[in-house]
């Protein structure tokens, strides 16, 4: 997918990170303004059960939601400084292009052309997904390959819509996509008849289905046609802050890894385990070399959690098991590099 933006974006990627460089400070433009306002500016979502979706007191749930106050808390010491940005599948680019947000946590697929093209870069994937397709069980369908002339409902510009179409494409058969951009109306239109199946991520399309009245009527079809990587985007150009966020997640595996959890975390202060007391910093200068506190990863760990109790936290009561975004030791795809 290919997006142009004009001067005034070019301009605002210059002020906040792409190029820049600072005599004094963190190193980060994009660091720097975030200690200065006192908040991390985080593009999300806002309306996907699991991933961001306000509770019913308002406050922001799920494991995008945790990723920004990961990032928050290993940035300014303080999980309630994240402000959550809503962002929409057309402008969630542009936001970040523009310095609207400071990072991009919205369930958006690591692919060539969004890093070759839009000034941005992945730091990490913090869910491995696949594109699916979900159909009414009355319509007998059971598998993606006799969905040959149907109509099928997707969200313009997203990799789902290119998945597709090389789907049908490869498999000589066709399809009529229904564009709709808004998520809530492009379910209502799949619940109303209009389309024959709705595709997206299995994953979304599992907690949707999970979401319903009656969840048995409706199949989530066996294929998954596309590999999905879903992950947190900032700016290029900003290394520091690459490097803060990218290392943010590898501590919550290496925590998961080690049994540290936001409830134990402190019974570990006395670990005689090398790889431990880095982390916490109780030794190294792990913090120094990304420009933050010493006690960064112990503000991840305790303020939001190891990976799997994110996980636990927002995707098991969605019904989705944890397969290949396990962590390595259990047969996943989630493998940290060191920390020293």
């Amino acid at each position: 997918m290919r997006v142009f933006f004009g001067a005034a974006a070019l301009v605002a990627l210059t002020c906040f990170g792409v190029g820049a460089t600072h005599a004094q400070g963190s190193g980060s433009a994009t660091l720097d303004a975030a200690k200065a306002r006192g908040q991390v500016l985080c593009g999300m979502a806002g309306t996907v059960p699991g991933f961001s979706l306000p509770d019913s007191q308002g406050v922001m749930r799920g494991l995008d939601a945790d990723t920004c106050r990961a990032v928050t808390a290993a940035a300014l010491g303080d999980v309630a400084k994240v402000k959550f940005v809503p962002t929409t599948t057309q402008n969630r680019f542009t936001a970040l292009q523009s310095g609207e947000v400071d990072l991009l946590s919205r369930s958006t697929t690591w692919t060539l052309g969004r890093e070759g093209n839009l000034g941005l870069e992945f730091a990490w994937v913090n869910f491995y997904d696949g594109t699916g397709f979900l159909v009414k069980a009355a319509s007998g369908v059971k598998a993606a390959k006799e969905l040959d002339g149907a109509t099928v409902c997707v969200q313009p510009g997203t990799s789902t819509e290119l998945a597709d179409s090389d789907y049908f494409r490869l498999n000589n058969m066709k399809f009529t996509p229904i564009l709709i951009a808004d998520l809530t109306e492009i379910q209502a239109a799949f619940l109303s008849g209009r389309c024959d199946a709705y595709s997206t991520d299995a994953s979304a399309l599992a907690t949707f289905r999970f979401t319903q009245p009656k969840a048995t009527d409706f199949v989530l079809l066996p294929d998954i046609i596309s590999k999905e990587p879903l992950g947190v985007m900032v700016r290029k150009g900003d290394d520091k802050w690459f490097d803060l966020v990218r290392w943010t997640f590898a501590a919550m595996i290496i925590a998961e890894e080690k049994g540290i959890t936001s409830q134990n975390i402190d019974t570990f202060m006395d670990s005689k385990d090398p790889d431990i007391r880095r982390l916490l910093g109780l030794e190294g200068e792990m913090g120094k070399a990304l420009g933050v506190d010493p006690k960064w990863a112990y503000n991840v760990i305790k303020q939001v959690g190891n990976l799997g109790e994110v996980w636990d936290r927002n995707i098991t009561p969605m019904g989705v098991p944890r397969a290949i975004n396990n962590i390595w030791t259990k047969g996943g795809l989630q493998y940290a590099p060191p920390i020293r």
